[in-house]
């Protein structure tokens, strides 16, 4: 049986509105021992390595469902394992879209406060990937009313795989409920809508 990965964004968590939908319709399916939702250190390297030992841990195919920065994590662990990735307003160039924001930070669900630095932009620059290889892996869901990532830039970085592009919604994208049967269709884990 397929396992879903849900990796959360920068300053979020498993808290997140969409790990909680994914969870509450895989409860609702029987299959919410195929889920994962680890919650993710500030660090990037750190990140990789709890996202690597989750895989592991599932025992089965996965697929990956990556928010925002999330999505850059999904695109490295997907080429690097050839799994498939679901990516929701993906963060395609971490290293520059999150260059402004050094400094303190917070978690917006923990309240985890630490210092974002140039070490963290380092460790996004080593997960970057140039291209994608095999563009079928991918569902891509981008909102045009994105208030902080410029979706075309995902559109044309996954150009060739499955693209949803909404118009309005915004970063969070709030409207994630409505396509949750095609995500969960995509990753083998329900019928499709």
């Amino acid at each position: 049986m397929t396992a879903l990965c849900y990796i959360h964004g920068f300053n979020s968590s498993p808290a997140s509105s969409k790990a909680q939908m994914l969870r509450e319709r895989l409860e609702r399916l029987g299959k919410a021992t195929s889920f994962r939702a680890p919650a993710l250190p500030h660090r990037p390297a750190q990140a990789i390595q709890v996202l690597e030992q989750a895989i592991a841990q599932l025992q089965a195919p996965v697929t990956l469902v990556g928010s925002s920065l999330g999505g850059y994590y999904a695109t490295w662990l997907a080429e690097r394992h050839g799994l498939k990735a679901v990516l929701v307003n993906p963060a395609v160039d971490a290293p520059r879209d999150l260059a402004q924001c050094l400094g303190v930070q917070q978690n917006f669900h923990t309240g985890e406060r630490y210092e974002f630095t140039q070490t963290h932009l380092d460790e996004l620059a080593a997960l970057e990937v140039p291209a994608i290889t095999r563009p079928e892996r991918y569902l891509l869901l981008v909102a045009t009313g994105d208030e902080v990532l410029d979706y075309r830039r995902a559109v044309e970085k996954f150009a060739g795989a499955r693209q949803i592009v909404v118009e309005g919604s915004d970063h969070g994208f709030s409207d994630f409920g409505h396509y949750l049967d095609e995500v969960l269709a995509f990753a083998g884990l329900a019928p499709s809508p």
